[in-house]
């Protein structure tokens, strides 16, 4: 048995691009009926493989519009890929935008239950748990008041409280850490840490702050054009990266 918790095959992910910028469906059946109708496709990736050996962390870079956030979609399952697979073999928490598996009328403590279950957690599972994700998450003075009220900085600790007192075997985490004051990220960089070294916690980063990725990461995937630029140790890729960044800007 594969000692990669997670394995991306050969995926490829087109977009189409509606270029006639159609508002609703009269300007969309006019446009389709007089043959004027414009239709692009956009290659998001293309043919990406990679494997994630299990409680590593791997690290994701590239310019923007690089195919980062797509290929996490797609190994979270938003996404399904025009073309090949991505395989998880454990429980997964994808933490890819702020406020997605939140609803914004509710008070912080019924989203902590609401987040839980999209994420596939019983009731059972999560009420005894609910005190210490509010704990973690400093937001005692806040959590019964709607979630609408809240900052960014605010929904980035809920959703990375959840996240680390349920323990997912693959967590997935798309610069919502660089939202905040300092203190609370470097508190969650330690506990992610000791999330891997306790159970074994996989995680996939997104992060544009190089340092930040030599510092956490094992490996790093370079992604350039939606295809797979290199792959390596954190420090060799990091650098090279960045040299080639510094010597195009």
């Amino acid at each position: 048995m594969s000692d990669a918790i997670v394995e991306v095959r050969h995926v490829t992910m087109d977009f189409r691009l509606d270029r006639n910028h159609t508002t609703n469906l009269k300007e969309y059946v006019i446009n389709l009926l007089s043959g004027k109708r414009r239709v692009e496709t956009f290659h998001a990736l293309d043919d990406v493989s990679f494997s994630v050996p299990r409680g590593s962390v791997m690290g994701l870079i590239g310019p923007n519009g690089a195919g980062k956030s797509t290929i996490l979609k797609v190994i979270s399952g938003i996404y399904r890929p025009t073309r090949g697979e991505a395989l998880v073999r454990g429980r997964l928490v994808p933490m890819l935008e702020l406020g997605s598996g939140f609803d914004a009328d509710l008070i912080g403590r019924e989203n902590i239950l609401l987040n839980g279950a999209i994420l596939g957690y019983s009731k059972d599972f999560l009420l005894p748990r609910v005190e210490d994700i509010i704990a973690y998450s400093e937001l005692q003075d806040f959590i019964d008041m709607p979630l609408k009220t809240y900052s960014s900085g605010m929904l980035a600790r809920l959703a990375f409280s959840i996240a680390s007192v349920v323990e997912p075997d693959v967590l997935i985490v798309d610069e919502i850490l660089s939202v905040g004051d300092e203190r609370f990220q470097r508190k969650s960089r330690s506990r992610m840490l000791e999330m891997m070294q306790s159970t074994g916690t996989t995680v996939l980063f997104v992060s544009h702050n190089l340092e930040q990725l030599r510092q956490m990461c094992d490996r790093v995937i370079w992604l350039d054009h939606g295809r797979v630029r290199a792959i390596g140790d954190a420090q060799t890729i990091c650098d090279a990266y960045q040299h080639e960044s510094e010597a195009t800007s």
